[in-house]
């Protein structure tokens, strides 16, 4: 990564950017209501054309608002002074999403951003089990499959930590919509919603981000920016070089950073497609789940 201090000294008009998005609360409302009225189109439908839609359209949407979430979890829906704002409002854009996620992601992901590769500290990083055991390509597909499962497992083998309250609080307005939506219209409404967040988590062109972003597929460089059109679903998380560099500015604002220091990102290792990103993973040998930086981190003070 950049060191942000120096970009910001050249070009301080980057610190303009930074602060909440105002669009970004009725964007995910948008979404969020999107879903629910879907709940009341697929109820009467097949199972089969429930997987479809799942797949086709649900889970597109399910998988950018937990970019959203992760966009919210920096603070800018509503900015830092309304810090609480933020949590209630991840917990709003978890709805469709059918099971609780954004108090915990929360909770992760600052070690995520402190501690980037850190041992038993990201848990971003793939276990030695995961290493060792998934390194065919049968094995590497069969590990995007079953990504989601391992992305909310590994947290609690590989750094534990005590429940909170605002997790137990997303937990129960999750749970309660759920079973609001089943007493409305059934169980299919319910399994579209799940379904689709698993299914696009996993094997889906939209996750070839979790690939794209610090798996090495260039010895030396350990975070790469996404340069395309999937950016337009995903809250620009492929500007992930710039969000490393600049996690306070949202991402609707990314490309303006490259745009301003763009001495800094052009010349740098990118991607162009998310599809070529989880085929070189699967058919590359030299790339799997071991390709991560992993360092021994100094445990940082809480503040």
């Amino acid at each position: 990564m950049n060191a942000p201090c120096c970009v910001k000294a050249k070009y301080p008009e980057i610190k303009t950017l930074m602060g909440p998005d105002p669009h970004l609360k009725w964007i995910v409302s948008g979404m969020v209501f999107v879903q629910l009225l879907a709940c009341y189109l697929v109820k009467d439908l097949s199972w089969k054309w429930i997987f479809f839609w799942a797949y086709g359209f649900g889970g597109c949407i399910n998988h950018s608002l937990t970019l959203a979430i992760h966009d919210i979890s920096h603070n800018v829906a509503f900015g830092n002074k309304q810090a609480k704002w933020n949590r209630w409002f991840a917990v709003f854009a978890n709805l469709p999403i059918g099971i609780p996620y954004s108090a915990s992601f929360k909770k992760y992901h600052i070690d995520h951003h402190r501690y980037l590769g850190g041992d038993s500290l990201d848990v971003d990083i793939p276990t030695d089990f995961e290493g060792w055991f998934f390194c065919t390509p049968l094995r590497k597909l069969l590990w995007l499959v079953l990504q989601p499962l391992f992305y909310s497992l590994r947290p609690l083998y590989v750094n534990p930590k005590a429940i909170t309250q605002m997790e137990i609080f997303n937990a129960l307005v999750q749970f309660s919509v759920d079973l609001i939506i089943y007493n409305l219209w059934g169980l299919k409404p319910v399994i579209y919603l799940i379904a689709g967040t698993f299914l696009c988590l996993g094997l889906h062109p939209i996750s070839g981000h979790f690939i794209a972003e610090h798996y090495m597929f260039l010895k030396g460089y350990e975070t790469y920016s996404y340069y395309g059109p999937l950016n337009w679903l995903t809250f620009n998380v492929g500007y992930h070089m710039e969000h490393h560099d600049f996690p306070s500015i949202p991402g609707c604002r990314l490309p303006m950073v490259k745009k301003i220091a763009a001495e800094y990102y052009d010349n740098l290792p990118h991607h162009r497609s998310w599809i070529r990103v989880l085929w070189d993973f699967v058919f590359d040998d030299s790339i799997g789940p071991y390709s991560r930086v992993k360092r021994l981190c100094k445990l940082a003070k809480e503040s």
